[in-house]
């Protein structure tokens, strides 16, 4: 049952991918997407032009709404309303960051003060409110009820996934089951919300819009489980937050769900007490229960075997530099060390 103490965070047979040459492929795109969101970040409130702002500038990979830029460009989208769409998905997660960190009490994400800490939570659970009402002025100017279909299930969808985590917080008893729920509530459905509009507003085939947002879902899953996997790796240098947060927070996150499956009598009393009563000062101890009861594999695998349903989603997906580069996200998710 034991494993070598030093487990990658990287799936073993995931290829190494540089987001930047991702990014590249559709660069023109992005630089519309941000220039879309510092003009709908414009408020007659001086605050919240501030704390947008600041928001546009605290960096971050632009993963949400890099799905949709490329879904729409697989799909061979005529309409230049994807890059609207790419922004709506970009400013739900941003709001969603902002109410988590207030939720949470962090004070520290992208390596960067978050901006509860900066501004106090009043602010930033507003100022949240606002970017989610302005996503949803936006949508109704593209005026496609398709996308207000998908966008108004996906937003009820990831408040009902951070209900689920907050009741779970504190629980060592959540099971495998229970937890997954959560991250594809919480952030596999804004991924599959993206790459299903991005399909949608390209007039793809209902097969193709169902693969795409098959893609998303299992892409999400993946990335979550590399998230939840990176808070307990050694080889994580830099991965924007404080190293133990989800410990501290008492999240009963994979690792710890299936090391307390698999491990001595004594090592589950340890990860019950430090997910009941949240303490960052155990995290080593912690990493090293954990490691040692094979779980950074068990999750990493986990994380592969989504990545490789993401892959198989795109069957039906014509050739092209952007399917390949949808291809080549799924290997930087579970290739990532940040």
């Amino acid at each position: 049952m034991s494993a070598p103490s030093q487990i990658s965070a990287r799936p073993a047979s995931a290829r190494s991918v540089d987001l930047d040459s991702i990014q590249a492929l559709v660069k023109t795109d992005l630089d519309a997407v941000n220039e879309v969101i510092r003009t709908q970040l414009r408020s007659d409130v001086g605050l919240v032009n501030d704390l947008g702002e600041y928001i546009v500038n605290s960096g971050g990979k632009r993963l949400r709404p890099i799905v949709v830029l490329l879904a729409a460009r697989a799909c061979a989208c005529k309409s230049s309303q994807y890059i609207d769409l790419a922004a709506v998905i970009e400013f739900i997660h941003t709001a969603t960051l902002l109410h988590d960190d207030v939720v949470d009490g962090s004070d520290l994400r992208r390596g960067k003060e978050t901006a509860n800490a900066h501004w106090g939570n009043e602010a930033a659970v507003l100022v949240g409110d606002f970017v989610y009402s302005r996503a949803f002025e936006m949508m109704v100017a593209i005026g496609d009820m398709r996308v207000m279909d998908v966008m108004s299930h996906t937003t009820n969808k990831i408040a009902e996934g951070e209900v689920l985590q907050l009741i779970n917080c504190g629980n060592p008893d959540t099971t495998e089951a229970e937890y997954l729920e959560v991250i594809q509530r919480k952030t596999a459905q804004l991924f599959q919300a993206g790459t299903r509009i991005g399909a949608i507003i390209s007039g793809a085939s209902d097969e193709v819009i169902e693969g795409m947002a098959q893609y998303g879902q299992h892409l999400g899953i993946a990335y979550q489980l590399v998230d939840d996997l990176l808070d307990y790796s050694d080889s994580s240098q830099d991965i924007g937050k404080n190293v133990g947060d989800d410990l501290a927070e008492g999240k009963p996150t994979l690792p710890l769900i299936n090391a307390m499956q698999n491990g001595s009598p004594e090592q589950v009393q340890l990860l019950r007490e430090a997910i009941k009563n949240g303490q960052r000062e155990r995290i080593e101890l912690v990493k090293k229960t954990i490691h040692n009861t094979g779980s950074m594999d068990y999750t990493a695998n986990l994380a592969r075997k989504h990545a490789s349903l993401a892959e198989d989603a795109l069957a039906n997906i014509p050739n092209s530099s952007f399917r390949d580069a949808l291809i080549d996200l799924v290997h930087f998710c579970v290739s990532r060390t940040y």
